[in-house]
């Protein structure tokens, strides 16, 4: 079992032929038990949380102009690509596809509602319904933006990009916004060599230690490079 921390490329490539020896149980929940637990859990989930969707949707149309959602093209499974939503937190008249760091004063181009639901994560939530179709996962890397070649490249070392992306995974729960490239491309891989149900426990875990201390979060100049969760 992989401890959820740092791994050196060198120390990965030790390891890969170990951990691509899965059992019967691991093969079961990689190809069947995961993705129905993401289905029921995503259903379920949507269920519930559907009075907050819809005083979200009244907040975001309420505070600025504009449409409720944010849809971006990024790369899925296999490097074929999707649509993903999320809440939308900035204005209509950002430049599109543009990393917040490299905008000029990013501050002004979020919206009041927008602050709040980046700093909870909550503008991720419409990703359940994506998860409930089976464009994504509950855990596994996370959506790279279309134009993030180097990204991708960096994940097919690893065969990252064979797995469901995720609404969290390895990277976002160890370092997300200040790794770089290289390193979110590895633990990816790690990820995408040991899909466990013990593994995305504690993913989940962690990604709830980590939106409550914004542990690894960064916005604006500030932001690493290479972060690819912006608007």
């Amino acid at each position: 079992m992989i401890r959820l921390r740092y791994y050196s490329r060198k120390k990965y490539a030790l390891k890969t032929p170990a951990l691509l020896r899965e059992k019967n149980g691991v093969r079961m929940y990689r190809n069947f038990w995961k993705r129905f637990f993401d289905l029921v859990l995503s259903g379920l989930a949507i269920v519930i949380l559907s009075p907050l969707f819809l005083i979200l949707c009244l907040w975001i149309k309420l505070d600025s102009k504009g449409p409720v959602l944010f849809r971006q093209k990024r790369i899925g499974r296999y490097r074929t690509t999707f649509e993903i939503m999320k809440f939308r937190t900035m204005r209509i008249d950002t430049p599109h596809d543009v990393p917040t760091h490299l905008l000029k004063n990013p501050e002004q181009w979020i919206t009041r509602a927008g602050r709040i639901l980046r700093k909870t994560s909550l503008d991720e939530l419409p990703q359940l319904l994506q998860i409930f179709t089976g464009k994504m996962a509950i855990v596994g890397p996370r959506p790279a933006l279309w134009n993030q070649d180097d990204l991708v490249a960096e994940r097919e070392k690893y065969g990252a990009n064979d797995v469901r992306p995720g609404l969290t995974g390895l990277a976002q729960v160890n370092g997300r916004d200040v790794l770089s490239i290289e390193d979110k491309a590895e633990l990816d891989g790690m990820y995408a060599a040991h899909v466990t149900l013990r593994t995305d426990l504690t993913c989940l875990w962690k990604t709830v230690v980590a939106v409550l201390t914004r542990k690894g979060f960064q916005e604006g100049e500030h932001a690493n490079e290479h972060r690819t969760e912006d608007e």
